[in-house]
C-alpha cells in the first residue's frame, strides 16, 4: 500500500506501507513493514520501520528494527514491539479447551439417550 496524498486515521495492512515523498499520514499505523519518505505524525506498530532521506516522523514507534537514512528525521520515542499476537493465540487456545469439554458430555448424553 502506498500513500501519495494526505491521510488521517488508522491504517492496517499485513504487508508494506510506503509513505512517498509527496505523502503525509497522521494517526495510527499497523503494518509488517513501514517505509517513510514523506511525513508521518502519530503511532506506528511494525516489525520493521525505515525512515528514508526525505522522511519526517513525529511520534511513537513500536518496533524492534528501525533504520534512519542520512537526512531522515525522527522526533519521538521508540519502544519494543508488543507481543499481542502471542497473547491472542493463547486466549484462543484457552477458549477452545473450555469449549471442547462442554461438547463432549453433551454428545455422551445424546448417545446414551439414543441407545435406550
Amino acid at each position: 500500500m502506498q500513500v501519495d496524498g494526505k491521510i488521517e486515521g488508522q491504517i492496517q495492512t499485513d504487508k508494506t506501507l510506503i509513505i512517498s515523498e509527496s505523502g503525509s499520514a497522521s494517526g495510527e499505523i499497523y503494518a509488517e513493514h513501514i517505509i517513510v519518505n514523506g511525513c508521518f505524525n502519530g503511532t506506528c506498530y511494525a516489525t520493521r520501520i525505515e525512515i528514508l532521506s526525505k522522511g519526517r516522523v513525529d511520534g511513537t514507534l513500536y518496533t524492534d528494527d528501525i533504520s534512519i537514512e542520512q537526512g531522515g528525521r525522527f522526533n519521538g520515542v521508540t519502544k519494543p514491539a508488543p507481543e499481542q499476537q502471542v497473547v491472542d493465540f493463547q486466549e484462543a487456545k484457552t477458549t477452545e479447551s473450555l469449549t471442547a469439554p462442554a461438547k463432549a458430555p453433551h454428545n455422551k448424553k445424546a448417545q446414551q439417550g439414543s441407545s435406550s
